[in-house]
């Protein structure tokens, strides 16, 4: 019996994990690839999950055990309706830029009922197998921490296997498959369960596993918190590491991988690493990350490394706490269900409430503090001892932020070393905090180690880019956008997405009209505007607005048109106060808001001569932007002789033959140019920055203008993997660290 419901609970969860990333990429060419479609999804299944967890615990206490396992068997044969997953037939996308309402009807119609009816397995089997009177049965908990086991294998079987192997509509057939075995199980492990029914689970066998018999509203409180933060750690690290990736479920499984991970230690009947021990590495854990944080320090790979790694054990012992205050099998289904809400109010704090709260990624930080006041609390110590846990931070405040501010630093001098060294003290001390068991005061050091890194950085110039001062800090649904002004050697607004520069110009009225960065004349773009004749681009579309720096390309009589998906970009673009390059170039240019594959559909076909493809948030690419469906669409809404320009600059994807592959499949032709000519004095002094564009039309003939210059090459990747709406192949892009900048 114990083989049969290790295996059933398992596959629950594999098929619980597998469907998600499934059911977001089906969505992804009809909402498109804003960073709302993957928070708006994983806040539906959080949702459902929650109401899955609350439909076991009622069910059992309404109906009994025998009763709602054939209420369930039901359910579970109903939820056959909605299958194979697809979408449902007939809905289309309001015209709005974030149609967050409608995606959650589409997904409640779509995949609703068999989600719902899966979700609710991991409980209810832990509770029928507590009374099977097995000998295992007073702890069913072990089971849990197995069905995670089939958690990550979903998700790390599926960018790795299943996406690469299979596409959406052979997923689809083989979930419904497993989901019909799935169903099988159940009903064995119902038959066992009414079988060998015990009333009553064991009870003095779960207290002496320390499981508590009874519990009130300060235990349940305490299950909410230990579930919310991690659950909020993981959103916030998975938007950290994502934001310089694409939107692909490569990297959000990630962070979710680790958070299942711990799961399954901590709920296992023997530990692999002790609750105790994770404690004690939870802390230079929590250290490393502040100080990675607030010194500013980032590296591609070596950083998500750190990030990833340091989430795990913080993940690893808030879980541990809360398996040390789980109750007996009695109360077994109300646990899970708090432990669900925690689960929840994480996602609705980081997806809804901080975008709205915070004009940074500020729960990221907040919530690594939150755990540290999450650490065990001991009795004793009364007043004096609070006082202590509020003034000691505070005089460690005085400490990290004080001697910047008392010495008159320049960029070169080596005297910040002594600030290094403050700061340092200051670490320490706050390893101490956590050492002699306070967390109020663990928890208050580490935030003032957060709070002063920056400040310490800023007054000193002892790291990250002194010469830039910011002028706009503002977060929208689709990250933080800031406009920096830029002093040496040349003052100039650069406006940041993430930690990608999205444009920049010249605050000399003399300059302000010269496009910078990628955009720059000297560059690949520069050449395409240069060579062509103005009167072959009488129509050009523009996906990606960024400043606006292509906008000074326009001559008189072209028609431009921008798409963009963030309305704040459009606001920025068009602020005086930070960017001029729309209103001194190309005043009338149209900028329509919402996905541009969306946004294109509406364009009548053959009403483009030139197609300019710069969208990427930070240095994210969208995949349904670079699919042969995409491309099928933009070569109908070009002209006879129309010409697409695509940016294809990224550090951690080579996207090179991902556009040959889909180009030769499209009927294109086309050449790529590699910007690798200026030099950081040259970057600095010009602001023009390396990129790489690929150009493309129907013939040859069509761009043959640029055929005279040899940097122009063929496009590579004909034999590379095709990436389509249902099939796209991340693993196959990606630029590993010790293959950096070569083919993969």
């Amino acid at each position: 019996m114990l083989p049969l419901y290790t295996v059933t609970m398992g596959l629950s969860a594999l098929l619980l994990f597998w469907v998600q990333p499934l059911y977001a990429r089906m969505m992804l060419p009809l909402l498109g690839g804003a960073p709302a479609v993957w928070i708006t999804a994983m806040l539906f299944f959080q949702a459902a999950l929650l109401a899955g967890y609350l439909y076991a615990h009622l069910s059992i206490r309404w109906l009994g055990l025998k009763r709602q396992s054939v209420l369930h068997g039901g359910l579970l044969l109903a939820a056959f309706v909605a299958l194979p997953v697809a979408l449902p037939q007939g809905w289309t996308p309001p015209a709005a830029a974030m149609p967050a309402g409608w995606q959650l009807a589409l997904m409640a119609a779509g995949i609703g009922l068999p989600f719902f009816a899966v979700s609710a397995t991991a409980p209810l089997l832990q509770r029928w197998f507590a009374h099977t009177g097995h000998a295992e049965s007073a702890n069913p908990y072990f089971l849990y921490g197995a069905s995670n086991i089939g958690s990550i294998a979903a998700l790390l079987g599926y960018p790795v296997l299943a996406e690469p192997a299979l596409r959406l509509g052979q997923q689809s057939l083989a979930w419904t498959g497993h989901y019909a075995v799935l169903i099988a199980l159940i009903g064995l492990c119902g038959y066992a369960m009414w079988r060998r029914y015990v009333a009553d689970p064991p009870g003095a066998e779960g207290e002496a596993l320390a499981l508590s018999p009874d519990i009130d509203w300060r235990r349940r409180l305490w299950w909410i918190a230990l579930a919310f933060a991690p659950s909020s750690l993981m959103l916030g690290v998975t938007l950290h590491i994502s934001t310089d990736l694409a939107a692909v479920p490569l990297l959000w499984v990630l962070p979710l991988t680790l958070y299942l991970l711990s799961f399954v230690i901590v709920f296992a009947r023997r530990p692999l690493l002790p609750h105790r021990r994770m404690l004690a590495l939870q802390v230079p854990a929590l250290i490393v990350l502040v100080v990675v944080m607030a010194w500013d320090i980032t590296g591609p790979w070596g950083e998500i490394l750190i990030h990833l790694v340091a989430f795990f054990f913080i993940a690893t012992a808030c879980h541990g706490e809360l398996a040390a205050r789980r109750p007996t099998a009695r109360h077994l289904t109300e646990f899970y269900l708090w432990m669900a809400v925690g689960g929840v109010l994480g996602g609705v704090f980081n997806a809804v409430l901080a975008p709205l709260l915070f004009d940074s990624v500020l729960e990221y930080p907040l919530m690594i503090a939150a755990v540290a006041l999450l650490r065990p609390w001991q009795a004793g110590g009364g007043r004096r001892a609070l006082a202590l846990d509020i003034l000691q931070p505070a005089g460690l405040a005085l400490l990290a932020l004080a001697l910047p501010f008392a010495f008159d630093y320049g960029p070169d001098d080596d005297g910040r070393a002594v600030v290094a060294v403050t700061y340092s003290l200051a670490v320490g001390i706050t390893i101490g905090f956590a050492l002699i068991d306070r967390p109020l005061r663990f928890a208050l050091g580490v935030g003032v180690l957060l709070a002063a890194g920056p400040v310490v950085l800023a007054q000193t110039g002892f790291a990250g880019d002194y010469r830039r001062d910011s002028l706009l800090r503002e977060r929208s649904f689709f990250g933080v956008h800031r406009v920096m002004l830029q002093s040496e050697p040349a003052e100039a607004h650069v406006l940041l997405h993430g930690t990608t520069v999205h444009g920049a110009q010249f605050r000399d009225p003399e300059l302000r009209s010269q496009p910078l960065t990628y955009y720059h004349r000297e560059g690949p773009l520069g050449a395409v505007f240069r060579s062509f004749p103005a009167w072959r681009f009488q129509r050009v579309g523009v996906v990606g607005l960024g400043a606006g720096a292509t906008a000074c390309y326009a001559r008189r009589g072209q028609n431009w048109t921008f798409f963009e998906i963030d309305p704040t970009v459009a606001r920025i673009a068009r602020d005086a106060r930070y960017f001029t390059y729309l209103a001194d170039c190309k005043p009338d240019a149209k900028v329509v808001l919402g996905d541009a594959r969306l946004s294109l559909q509406r364009v009548p076909d053959g009403n483009i001569d030139l197609l300019v493809l710069d969208a990427f948030s930070s240095d994210a690419i969208p995949v349904h932007l670079l699919t042969a469906e995409a491309f099928a669409l933009y070569r109908r809404k070009l002209s006879a002789r129309g010409v697409i320009a695509v940016h294809i600059s990224n550090q951690f994807l080579d996207l090179e033959p991902v556009v040959g592959r889909i180009t030769a499949e499209t009927g294109f032709f086309g050449v790529v140019r590699y910007d690798n000519e200026p030099d950081e004095a040259e970057t600095l002094a010009s602001l023009r920055v390396p990129s790489i564009w690929a150009v493309m039309a129907r013939r040859p003939d069509d761009i043959a203008e640029l055929a005279p210059d040899p940097r122009w090459l063929p496009l590579r990747g004909a034999n590379a993997p095709l990436w389509t709406d249902d099939h796209v192949n991340i693993v196959r892009a990606l630029i590993w660290p010790d293959g950096f900048g070569d083919e993969n």
